[in-house]
């Protein structure tokens, strides 16, 4: 049976009670953590938000209380009152805030009554997350979830607190708007009042928010919700949250000034280690170059090298093959590791093909020279060159790749990473902050035979790049940065197209006709012509921050009601079918043939 609270009325939270309280009487109300009953006294650790206090029922003071502490079960809702006592010498349990003192209970109510739960009510666990997203209600009542989620709080704060102290206004922009599919598949929403008509879910404001620098907003944010279908993975969610800015009358100086503040603000709030600043810049070349990723993780080296001119025209075809074809040769050392099995060595082949390699080279460095299947088409002089390219010592392990030069650098610094976390080289209490900037604009596409942006189409040239947008548009540089932290690219912006004609330019270059330009973004390009000013600005994704900031594997556990990797909601069986009447009313009817289908 469950009861009402009655007269009873919360007056402390069960982890904020301390030795401060001793003497004092207080009514506490949450869920039964932990019940012990030692044949007279019962203990129940109560437990709600803030944590958790030891509570006593004493059958000679206080037999009614009692007789309900002999009914408390695991997660029971519960009421009492008492009054706070220093617990006796020899029981004070440091490993809690409150560990220092007890509640002697007067009078106790089940509040309600519960069913034992699926799975520990626990810091840690070892439960399939499949259940804990099923029962997420009890999952975010374990002290790890409930921090997770505590943190976000904290650091949503000091987003807006930062950003009001620096003059901008927050400004909700639509969830219901056009499709413009450029990038990721866009959620789309039925319009019954105009059928065969379709909304889009946001993948990002960011139409929205260059319209506001038009409307003479000058500086805008909003921590903003955004949707694209797309294949999901740890770090991904079907909705995510980002934290939008945008600013006017600015170049890229101001914004990642102003973003830097901002970091570190929001980084102090979850009482981290203040940030250095201004951050360390790559450029993206440098970063393709050193790390052969452009979102590098610089807590540890293990750098790469180009070796393609050093192994141009050699004897071995593993290499001057792809260097004939205008692919490039990188390699790195792993130092201390010539020690490899041919097994171990076989795994890092996989492992390098896996990461879109053709294969991987090694080279064994010892103190009667270099071991390879390779080095008899190399010769002594080009392996002594090889080794002093790479600083390979006796007992290290030089790897090398051979293919385009972006496949070439994106595989040996996938499994640089690898073999970092492996090897146990990164240090994972470091915070590595960088700025990657000067991003290409344009990238080719081969199975469209054209060029799309890299970022999106009305991301701004280098000044000094533009005369190059018609004539060899793949050496534009982008007004464009990412901010990466420990190899993950937290967030990412650019300075924006504010000139109709330069943007005319851009759409000539990734062969958008004038009409198709009017038909996706007219909107946008009227708007343009009405005087925008010179603005940019930049986005975050929220969730990735807060991941990092707890220490958490995946995104899923800093989002209070996630989906799988499925994009389904386990808890509330979402997706699911739908009233026929509700597809009447959309004038929509289903293709069961096809349903389901990619």
């Amino acid at each position: 049976m469950s009861a009402s609270m009655g007269l009873l009325k919360r007056t402390e939270y069960c982890g904020l009670l301390g030795p401060q309280h001793v003497g004092e009487p207080v009514v506490l109300m949450g869920w039964v953590h932990r019940r012990r009953d030692h044949g007279g006294l019962i203990f129940i650790d109560l437990r709600d938000r803030e944590g958790v206090a030891q509570t006593v029922f004493n059958p000679e003071f206080h037999p009614e209380a009692h007789e309900v502490a002999h009914r408390m079960r695991a997660e029971f809702v519960v009421a009492i009152r008492g009054r706070v006592q220093a617990r006796p010498p020899g029981t004070v349990n440091t490993a809690l805030p409150s560990g220092a003192i007890e509640v002697v209970v007067e009078e106790a109510q089940i509040l309600n009554e519960a069913k034992p739960p699926v799975f520990p009510i626990e810091e840690q666990t070892d439960v399939a997350e499949e259940t804990r997203l099923t029962y997420r209600y009890l999952d975010l009542r374990r002290p790890s979830m409930l921090r997770n989620l505590r943190l976000r709080h904290k650091v949503s704060q000091a987003i807006r607190g930062y950003l009001d102290r620096h003059g901008f206004v927050e400004v909700e922009t639509p969830m219901l708007t056009r499709s413009t599919p450029e990038g990721a598949r866009d959620y789309l929403v039925p319009s019954r009042l105009n059928p065969g008509e379709f909304y889009a879910l946001p993948q990002s404001p960011q139409l929205f928010k260059q319209l506001l620098m038009v409307a003479g907003m000058d500086r805008y944010y909003q921590i903003v919700r955004c949707f694209r279908d797309e294949d999901l993975r740890a770090d991904r969610q079907p909705e995510f949250t980002q934290i939008d800015m945008e600013l006017s009358f600015v170049d890229r100086e101001d914004v990642l000034e102003v973003t830097e503040g901002l970091v570190a603000a929001l980084f102090e709030a979850a009482g981290k280690p203040s940030l250095p600043r201004p951050f360390p810049r790559l450029t993206y070349a440098e970063a393709i170059d050193r790390f052969g990723l452009d979102a590098p993780d610089t807590r540890f080296g293990m750098e790469l090298a180009d070796l393609t001119e050093m192994l141009r025209g050699v004897e071995a075809k593993a290499f001057a093959e792809p260097i004939a074809q205008g692919g490039a040769v990188k390699g790195m050392n792993v130092k201390g590791c010539g020690s490899f099995s041919r097994t171990q060595i076989d795994g890092l082949v996989e492992c390098a093909k896996g990461f879109g390699a053709k294969g991987l080279a090694w080279f064994k460095v010892s103190a009667d020279g270099i071991q390879s299947p390779l080095a008899k088409f190399l010769g002594p002089t080009i392996l002594k060159r090889l080794a002093e390219r790479l600083n390979g010592e006796a007992g290290d392990l030089l790897l090398l790749i051979a293919d385009q030069p972006m496949t070439a650098a994106g595989a040996l610094g996938r499994l640089r990473v690898k073999l970092g976390r492996e090897l146990k080289l990164i240090d994972e209490s470091a915070l590595a902050v960088t700025w990657v900037i000067d991003f290409p604009l344009l990238e080719y596409n081969p199975e469209q035979g054209r060029w799309q942006a890299m970022h999106h189409p009305f991301t701004s040239p280098l000044d000094e790049d533009l005369p190059l947008l018609g004539d060899d548009p793949g050496k534009v540089r982008a007004k464009a940065y990412d901010l990466v932290v420990n190899g993950q690219e937290l967030g990412g912006g650019s300075i924006r197209i504010h000139r109709r004609d330069v943007q005319s330019q851009m759409f000539a270059a990734l062969g958008i006709g004038e009409d198709e330009a009017r038909a996706k973004f007219g909107f946008l390009l009227e708007a343009l012509e009405y005087g925008a000013p010179p603005h940019g600005g930049i986005a975050f994704g929220l969730d990735r921050i807060i991941a990092l900031l707890a220490g958490a594997t995946s995104i899923r556990d800093v989002i209070a009601f996630p989906k799988t990797q499925k994009a389904q909601d386990l808890m509330t069986k979402a997706p699911s079918s739908v009233d026929s009447r509700q597809l009447r009313d959309l004038k929509i009817k289903l293709d069961l043939d096809v349903k389901g289908s990619p």
